[in-house]
């Protein structure tokens, strides 16, 4: 029970904070490089800029405000989980927000230079998304409706988003009169649906590895009990040339947890066999959810229909 325990309270910390730093992430590209190049960027946030640039009311409140209807649709649809860590990942946006509204509250960061400060601002804001995408979390807006489809669909996050802030970044030409920021607004959407896309993926890229050792019982003692917290499967071998019984471990983890798992199995057996693949897609326990809409079977019907006519033909045969 308590290593459970630690487990739950390692991994529940590790995506607040991961969600947090995305969220600095997203802050600072939004406050440095979009609002003061007048570049419209997609989501609750683009409705903020538009309407801080034609009144302006501080975006935080535009923001913070919007995305209290979004997470209450949110949370009927997605339930309680992701809406916990998004309601934190909109706290510490808006915060974030406010923050850096006072450190640059007139940033001169590549000013005159709108398409360096599009590109810039978009791998920050990209970043972003990502980190809190990846761990379950949200910054609101357009993320909402983009991990609606997600988790019902296998398609591609960043296309999601994309589609749904086109039009948000369009009605930026009712406050900005300019056609040319709007398309900077293009390109700003394409740049962050490819840096999330592949911040995403980069967190999702699992490996496997296959391990001979004969302390095959301490890794696997560590492997359960120990950061990254997998589990491993052994299968019995027989070495073809010397024709010794071995154990083979199977173990399947993130890529990001190669590093500490070639570590651990160095400080048990430095002598160990390891090989490590890539793998395409892990679904189960701990990995990716199965992405399928499911049907349901009601095979009752069939066999009262089957016994029906099982009945007609006995009482033709009788008659």
């Amino acid at each position: 029970m308590i290593d459970i325990n630690r487990k739950s309270v390692y991994r529940e910390l590790t995506d607040y904070v991961m969600i947090g730093i995305g969220m600095m992430f997203y802050s600072l590209g939004w406050v440095a490089f979009y609002l003061p190049n007048h570049i419209s960027s997609g989501g609750v946030a683009g409705l903020s800029s538009i309407i801080y640039w034609g009144t302006h009311t501080p975006v935080q409140f535009t923001y913070f405000s919007m995305n209290v209807v979004l997470l209450a649709i949110a949370l009927r649809i997605l339930g309680l989980k992701f809406c916990i860590k998004t309601i934190y990942g909109v706290l510490m946006m808006t915060a974030f927000i406010a923050l850096f509204r006072n450190v640059f509250p007139n940033p001169t960061i590549l000013r005159g230079e709108p398409f360096m400060a599009c590109i810039i601002g978009s791998c920050f804001c990209g970043i972003g998304l990502g980190f809190g995408l990846s761990y379950h979390g949200s910054s609101g807006g357009s993320d909402i409706v983009a991990s609606i489809i997600n988790k019902y669909r296998d398609i591609s996050l960043g296309r999601v988003i994309l589609l749904v802030d086109m039009i948000i970044v369009t009605l930026s030409y009712v406050v900005l009169h300019s056609w040319e920021q709007v398309i900077y607004g293009y390109v700003g959407l394409i740049v962050v649906s490819f840096v999330l896309d592949q911040v995403v993926s980069m967190g999702r890229k699992s490996v496997q590895f296959l391990i001979i050792s004969e302390r095959h019982e301490e890794i696997c003692e560590r492997v359960i009990r120990t950061p990254p917290y997998r589990s491993c499967t052994v299968i019995d071998a027989t070495g073809y040339y010397s024709g010794n019984r071995l154990k083979v471990l199977v173990l399947v983890t993130k890529q990001r947890e190669a590093s500490e798992v070639f570590s651990m199995i160095d400080e048990i057996d430095p002598h160990a066999f390891v090989t490590q693949s890539s793998v395409i897609g892990v679904y189960g326990n701990g990995f990716d959810k199965f992405k399928v809409k499911r049907r349901s079977k009601n095979l009752q019907p069939s066999v009262d229909s089957k016994s029906d006519k099982t009945a007609e033909n006995e009482s033709a045969q009788h008659l």
